[in-house]
């Protein structure tokens, strides 16, 4: 199994990714969007947006929808890629990891990006690692000329 690569304090995002991202989350607002960026395996690099349904349909509670994730981790499997990234929309909070997400964040090696549509006139986004149920905040850098990042607190 591959060792945790939290040694690498930030994300590295493309800007067209993030902007699908955001894109998504503006576009499910009040209900949460969710979905994940795939990489090469051991890369740490997120190259594929990949839009998942929130199986929960709802403003407080998310979850990929059981079918398309078998069909997408197969997809994945067959390109030899990996989840990178996995994000959610928020819409009553800042970008922060709930306690029932931090519950559910079982993989190590990825990055865990939350998005908040709390404030719809600002965009706020913050990445995370968790290991042993602890989520550590982490620098995001955004690449390709995109919008600048935020420092989680």
């Amino acid at each position: 199994m591959p060792q945790p690569r939290l040694n690498d304090p930030m994300l590295t995002i493309p800007a067209d990714i993030l902007h699908s991202i955001l894109a998504h989350a503006r576009a499910e607002h009040p209900d949460m969007a969710c979905g994940l960026v795939a990489g090469p395996i051991d890369s740490d690099r997120p190259e594929r947006f990949v839009r998942m349904r929130n199986a929960e349909a709802s403003t407080s509670f998310w979850s990929f929808d059981p079918e398309e994730q078998l069909r997408t981790w197969i997809e994945m499997d067959r390109r030899d890629e990996e989840p990178v990234v996995i994000y959610y929309s928020q819409n009553c909070a800042g970008a922060t990891l709930s306690d029932t997400s931090l519950r559910f964040a079982t993989e190590e090696n990825v990055h865990y990006l939350v998005v908040s549509t709390y404030e719809q006139a600002r965009e706020e986004y913050r990445s995370y690692r968790v290991r042993d149920g602890v989520a550590v905040g982490e620098k995001i850098v955004v690449v390709d000329g995109a919008p600048g990042w935020q420092r989680p607190s």
